[in-house]
């Protein structure tokens, strides 16, 4: 059998390695293709994508985008995308934006705490230089918090601090996952709901699936066993594609977050499932295109 991870983080967001040693670990890991899906940028694609071919590693152009859906975070991952539409880059451009305003309130909370970190400390921390497309993070935070004494743990940093619920959390005004569902579609690409074990709203699934909702990431490195199996049947109920995959976000503080690439994994066959239904959307697009096309003669 042939594998992909799917779901995995580089240096374009809060992972610490560049996309393309994310495709030399997929090739140790024995598989056949791998997912670069950065929070709200696709900035790592184009490096990928080289490597791709220089290891024979199929490279899924993907990105994972942050919604809020009754005050829960909510990702959502976009497969086989138009990495270079620029309508996608503005979009996105406007995400990165509320990402860096949530970035700012954390740092105040945790300076109203007690806690002397800034902005430039957080940059301090970062294994590479970001570029104006590249995005930050609470793992980015937790990371300089680790660095400066006053958690042992990125595990402590997530649930004394920047979790959710915790003392410097904070959620402002995004997107819903409807949006994202449709910015993707728009793309080109495949929307897939990510880690749902994490969100407890179980009932968002099928309203979000009678709107483009194509996939279900049903193997995640946080699901237990017994969500796995909870999925995979609200998948099968709902005609959904199942995605897995590690969410690889590399090593920090000596510890992998979440797990290795390849830890999670799904057949190559799910790719194929993927292209094929990108493939519907882009009928429907083009169906859709010329509808408009021939209102307006």
């Amino acid at each position: 059998m042939l594998y992909a991870d799917l779901h995995t983080h580089t240096t374009a967001s809060d992972g610490t390695q560049p996309s393309s040693e994310n495709v030399r670990l997929a090739l140790k890991a024995g598989l056949a293709g791998i997912a670069i899906t950065d929070h709200d940028t696709v900035a790592g694609i184009d490096e990928a994508l080289a490597a791709g071919t220089q290891y024979d590693i199929t490279v899924i152009p993907g990105v994972e985008i942050s919604t809020v859906s009754e005050g829960q975070d909510i990702h959502v991952l976009g497969y086989w995308i138009d990495h270079t539409n620029p309508l996608l880059l503005q979009r996105l451009s406007s995400l990165r934006d509320v990402r860096e305003q949530r970035n700012m309130m954390m740092l105040e909370r945790l300076n109203e705490l007690g806690l002397q970190i800034t902005m430039e400390d957080v940059l301090a921390s970062l294994q590479a230089s970001k570029k104006a497309d590249e995005t930050i993070g609470r793992p980015h935070i937790a990371d300089a918090l680790l660095k400066k004494g006053y958690v042992a743990s990125m595990a402590e940093a997530f649930e004394r601090y920047l979790g959710k619920g915790a003392a410097a959390y904070v959620n402002p005004p995004r997107i819903e996952p409807l949006t994202a569902i449709e910015w993707i579609r728009e793309a080109g690409g495949v929307p897939v709901l990510a880690h749902p074990g994490l969100y407890n709203l179980d009932k968002l699934i099928p309203q979000l699936t009678e709107v483009g909702l194509a996939g279900l990431e049903v193997y995640h490195s946080d699901h237990t066993p017994e969500q796995e199996k909870h999925y995979r049947a609200i998948a099968e109920q709902l005609g959904l594609i199942m995605t897995g995959g590690s969410d690889f976000h590399g090593e920090r503080g000596g510890v992998v977050f979440h797990a290795p690439v390849g830890a999670r994994k799904v057949e190559m066959s799910v790719v194929q499932l993927l292209i094929d239904a990108k493939q519907t959307t882009s009928k429907l697009l083009f169906s859709d295109k010329g509808e408009d096309e021939g209102a307006q003669a």
